[in-house]
């Protein structure tokens, strides 16, 4: 039934995708103002000053987020079959991890080192909505198993 616990888990994991495609994920500003850097799910922005900037399109991190969402979504409609529930929250779970690791990847490896290496930048809603759809996404797994034993056991003891 669409009532369930884990229907609202999954439901957060879209909308959680939603979030970190529409705001940002990190940024960081020069101490001496003249250079920032942004990340977004379709772009890293360096602008290194009022006229030369830098832009590195990243349309594969858009593409795994919409992946996840659609993913979650299908989960959501195959309420009657927990099993293939089950198996697509791990599969969003290994794509969660592997989007997760590209942001930490431009955030400390690529970004960091533009300028300011001692200063971090700091983390936007995109990143959090990305955090939130990962926890959603391992509720969800856990209490569709949680469903699925208890079924089991019903039928067990018929």
């Amino acid at each position: 039934m669409l009532q369930r616990i884990q229907t609202v888990f999954l439901a957060m994991v879209v909308i959680g995708m939603g979030i970190f495609l529409a705001f940002p994920i990190w940024s960081k500003v020069a101490l001496a103002g003249g250079q920032s850097a942004d990340l977004t799910a379709l772009r890293l922005h360096h602008q290194i000053n009022e006229v030369q900037s830098n832009v590195q399109p990243l349309y594969y991190l858009v593409f795994l987020a919409i992946l996840v969402a659609g993913i979650a979504a299908y989960a959501i409609m195959k309420f009657k079959n927990r099993v293939l529930q089950s198996a697509l929250c791990a599969v969003n779970s290994i794509l969660l991890t592997v989007l997760m690791g590209l942001v930490i990847y431009f955030t400390f490896y690529k970004s960091a080192k533009l300028f300011d290496v001692e200063l971090p930048g700091k983390y936007e809603i995109g990143f959090y909505g990305l955090v939130g759809a990962m926890l959603a996404n391992v509720f969800a797994n856990r209490f569709i198993r949680k469903d699925e034993r208890e079924v089991q056991q019903s039928k067990r003891f018929r």
